[in-house]
């Protein structure tokens, strides 16, 4: 599925030393484009009932109201991955509850960039037996990407920003933000976060 756009850094607030992030993607923009995936997620598994697996806990608001916006009756899991080692392997943190063996398997996930956790996630569930495997993921941090793989319903398109809001956070801060924004300058952000905080939210 094509991407709805790349972010736009030009609205929002300016990044000053007064306002260090800047909204990008709207409450309303966000609501638009989950209802658009929804739709095509409704339309591509008519005849089906998939089951939803989110990432935890970033995809957590967007699978709350992607679900809202699916038509066909479907199941939800989660699932919860970390890296750990010097080569970063990943292992399971939180397993899903369901069996996955046989069934048509939607990743749900916040955001996707590097791709290599996605890669192995995808064979994972493959490999466990899923008749399908699909990704719905909010945002694509296309720049980040190391190997390709498949993104089949993608919300938005993004660059090298670091993002927060929407589920995405900063050290667990700003996932309740109902609208993303992208810190372009992470160093100050982070020496005066408790006044981003109160800028951000007091803009809500």
């Amino acid at each position: 599925m094509r991407s709805h756009g790349c972010l736009d850094t030009g609205h929002g607030f300016p990044v000053t030393a007064e306002h260090p992030a800047t909204e990008v993607i709207t409450a309303s923009d966000l609501a638009d484009r989950v209802t658009e995936l929804g739709a095509a997620i409704s339309e591509d598994y008519r005849d089906r009932r998939p089951i939803l697996v989110a990432m935890l806990v970033g995809a957590l608001p967007f699978l709350a109201d992607l679900v809202r916006r699916i038509s066909v009756p479907l199941d939800v899991d989660f699932l919860s991955l970390s890296r750990f080692g010097e080569g970063g392997r990943l292992r399971v943190v939180l397993d899903t509850a369901d069996n996955l063996s046989g069934r048509d398997v939607i990743i749900v996930e916040d955001i996707v960039d590097t791709g290599l956790s996605l890669t192995v996630l995808r064979r994972m569930i493959t490999d466990r037996g899923a008749a399908s495997v699909a990704t719905v993921s909010l945002l694509d941090k296309v720049p980040r990407r190391v190997v390709a793989v498949p993104i089949e319903y993608r919300g938005f398109e993004v660059g090298d920003e670091y993002l927060i809001g929407y589920g995405l956070d900063h050290d667990g801060w700003f996932r309740n933000l109902p609208s993303i924004w992208a810190v372009l300058d992470l160093g100050r952000f982070q020496e005066r976060r408790e006044e981003a905080a109160r800028l951000v939210y007091g803009n809500r």
